[in-house]
C-alpha cells in the first residue's frame, strides 16, 4: 500500500489535470469549510439512478476489467 503523501499527491494532480489550478482550489477549500462525509454522499448519489439489475451489471463489468 502507498503511504498517504503519494496517495495525497496523486489526488491533487489529478485534480489540477482535470480542473486547472483556480477550480482544484475552489474544489478543496470547500471540503476544508463544510463538513462532507464521502462514504454517505457515495452511498446516497452515486448510483441513485441506476436499477438493481444495471448496478449488478456495472460490478460485473469492473470486476472482468479489474480483477
Amino acid at each position: 500500500m502507498r503511504n498517504t503523501s503519494v496517495i495525497v499527491e496523486e489526488g491533487v494532480n489529478c485534480l489540477l489535470d482535470k480542473l486547472g489550478s483556480v477550480e482544484t482550489e475552489i474544489f478543496i477549500s470547500y471540503f476544508l469549510r463544510e463538513p462532507f462525509d464521502y462514504t454517505k454522499w457515495r452511498r446516497d448519489n452515486l448510483y441513485e439512478d441506476l436499477s438493481l439489475s444495471e448496478l449488478n451489471n456495472k460490478a460485473a463489468e469492473f470486476s472482468r476489467a479489474n480483477c
